[in-house]
């Protein structure tokens, strides 16, 4: 979901400077891997570059995947509610600890945090606090209502939510950057014109749309 709105503009650009028509769907990354490695019929999938590359070793992806952006972790609070230091890794630990909710995905980043927090030694303390977001709801609307007083996740997926004021990045000493990439199906009716999409995808032409979804290219 983090590429959500950056793939359906770079798929809307390539479709129209190629005249090529394509179809595409968003939905979560463990959904979107499940349906894959069922059969789905699809031509190219985009997850996390490690979930890609399980794809490839089941035989679900043609191998070769292709990079395309790197996406970083932020933190939001509801709109109107007090700005928290986050500026150290310590300042952070410190606003999860005095948070009475918090909320993270259950993808990639999610994962990354869960350890952190087992790092910090704080994992079983705060698990009673943790609001656990529904498959495809995002953590910044559950913030933005109020249902979680802190939220962690891309932040591409924090920026243009409404309600929501979005504090930062994590900060460099604890920050997690996720690859996402793509892949190539191994039924695909049409693997080279496949290939070339996410050759466009990854090129540089399409650096400063990546910086403007909160993302680098990779």
């Amino acid at each position: 979901m983090a590429t959500r709105e950056l793939l359906a503009e770079l798929v809307t650009q390539y479709a129209r400077a190629c005249s090529q028509t394509i179809t595409s769907e968003a939905a979560g990354g463990v959904d979107v891997a499940k349906r894959v490695q069922a059969g789905e019929a699809v031509d190219i999938v985009v997850l996390a570059n490690n979930a890609i590359d399980k794809l490839i070793t089941a035989g679900k992806l043609m191998a070769g995947r292709i990079d395309l952006v790197k996406s970083g972790v932020a933190i939001a609070v509801c709109q109107g509610a007090a700005r928290l230091d986050i500026s150290s890794e310590e300042a952070v630990k410190n606003a999860v600890l005095n948070a009475k909710t918090l909320s993270y995905s259950t993808g990639p980043s999610g994962v990354y945090l869960e350890q952190l927090f087992e790092r910090w030694g704080i994992l079983q303390n705060i698990k009673a606090k943790i609001v656990v977001p529904p498959p495809g709801v995002p953590v910044g609307s559950l913030v933005a209502k109020g249902d979680s007083e802190l939220g962690f996740q891309q932040l591409s997926e924090l920026m243009n939510l409404p309600g929501i004021n979005v504090l930062g990045p994590l900060p460099a000493a604890i920050q997690t950057i996720t690859i996402f990439s793509g892949g190539i199906s191994a039924n695909s009716q049409d693997p080279e014109a496949s290939r070339r999409v996410l050759e466009y995808m990854a090129s540089p032409i399409t650096a400063d749309i990546k910086r403007r979804y909160g993302m680098e290219a990779a």
